[in-house]
């Protein structure tokens, strides 16, 4: 009989299962590729919800914990609607480490570089094809009508090629897991995989949380367990988080978000095809092409390019405005769960540049004056900048919080603060 669990996990001994589940996720995506806001899987084939065993939520957080699937390939279909405007042109200017109009970062950068190229998984749709054969070799390719974009790891070794440009990157990690040179991960709030934002999901679960399943589906070809994931808080943007997980090994194939406003997905990622047999060892070599034009890793921009976006990691386009990530003195967390904001105070306490101090280009001012809304009360004035998920308020005294809560939360959290 298909399962319609009502029984909720939250807190006590559910919380410790739901950071094993976590901690025991095998990401994979390619060089840690593996942190937060995408999806569209708009109604994957279904031939009709599965007939499985009865399950608990306990019991399928657990399945996920015990699931040892290390090796697997596939094909992820992944997209966004933050509703926001597209950057089109702009996207140079908003992307990590990029300059007014400068669509491909630092002049001279290679179009390969994962800092600016992964970032393009923040917004749109896309189509991927992963594969994994445990921790150290690794591979995702970003199809692109008749180009690719590919980011390998096989040891230390990562390399990052694009078919368009014939530009390839590359980087040999050190023992620490880190590259020697440019960060070769992909910038924080960037997930691959419905495994991956699953990850985040269970990391956050906790006496806030329902956690509830929530009957059957049909993956990819898999059977799978639904589970049901709210916020008990008001205020949140969020409304539900459904993962599906696979009955058989207890791998995440699918993501949805809902927001709290209603609407389609914000999120909602998903395989098309799997398959849990061990990848060919050629999918994890790669040789550059003859002709291609190869770019080495650099220390010294490398850590100009990651030092910047700290606590905003969330928010696509707010790269260098926060000065430290959690737990630095730049940065405070204001409340718990799901209506947690981040307090971030940017470097030299100033508020966004304007057009008329010269700072921003007028179409990047026109952008930014798209997403925002003026705002007052006790902290002073700032500009609000809103999404379907992630909204920020930037003070005009250089003060940032930020969170996935409504406008009106983030007021509040300022005026107290002030």
């Amino acid at each position: 009989m298909a399962p319609n669990d009502s029984e909720e996990t939250n807190g006590g001994t559910t919380a410790a299962g739901r950071r094993k589940a976590a901690r025991y996720i095998v990401p994979v995506a390619v060089a840690g590729v593996a942190a937060a806001t995408i999806g569209l899987v708009p109604a994957l084939a279904s031939t009709g919800d599965p007939d499985l065993p009865k399950i608990t939520a306990q019991q399928l957080i657990e399945k996920i914990a015990a699931s040892d699937t290390q090796q697997l390939s596939g094909t992820v279909k992944i997209s966004t609607d933050l509703g926001i405007p597209s950057l089109g042109g702009l996207a140079g200017t908003f992307a990590p480490g990029g300059s007014h109009g400068d669509t491909g970062g630092d002049k001279g950068d290679s179009t390969a570089d994962p800092q600016t190229k992964m970032t393009e998984l923040a917004s749109g749709t896309h189509t991927l094809r992963v594969a994994a054969d445990g921790p150290d070799r690794q591979r995702v390719s970003i199809l692109e009508n008749a180009a690719e974009y590919s980011l390998i790891r096989n040891g230390d070794q990562v390399w990052a090629y694009d078919s368009r440009t014939n530009q390839a990157y590359h980087a040999t990690e050190d023992g620490s897991g880190k590259a020697s040179g440019r960060s070769t991960r992909a910038p924080e709030g960037v997930p691959t995989t419905p495994k991956a934002l699953a990850e985040q999901v269970l990391k956050a679960a906790g006496p806030t949380t329902s956690v509830t399943v929530d009957g059957t589906a049909q993956v990819a070809g898999r059977d799978a367990y639904k589970l049901l994931i709210k916020p008990r808080q008001s205020g949140s943007t969020i409304g539900s988080v459904t993962v599906a997980v696979d009955a058989k090994n207890g791998v995440p194939l699918k993501f949805t978000l809902l927001p709290s406003s209603g609407g389609k997905a914000v999120v909602d990622a998903g395989f098309t095809q799997v398959d849990f047999a061990k990848p060919a060892a050629s999918s994890f070599t790669f040789t550059p092409p003859k002709g291609a034009e190869v770019t080495e890793a650099d220390d010294a921009k490398a850590q100009q390019k990651t030092d910047g976006a700290g606590g905003l990691g969330m928010f696509p386009g707010a790269e260098g405005l926060g000065a430290g990530g959690q737990g630095s003195k730049d940065t405070k967390v204001i409340g718990e769960g799901w209506n947690a904001i981040a307090e971030i105070r940017t470097p030299g306490g100033t508020g966004l540049p304007t057009k008329s101090s010269g700072d921003v280009p007028a179409e990047a001012q026109q952008f930014l004056d798209s997403l925002g809304d003026k705002v007052s009360g006790k902290f002073g004035s700032g500009t609000v900048f809103k999404t379907r998920l992630v909204n920020a308020l930037m003070t005009d005294d250089g003060k940032v919080y930020v969170g996935a809560v409504t406008p009106d939360a983030l007021v509040k959290a300022a005026d107290n603060a002030a």
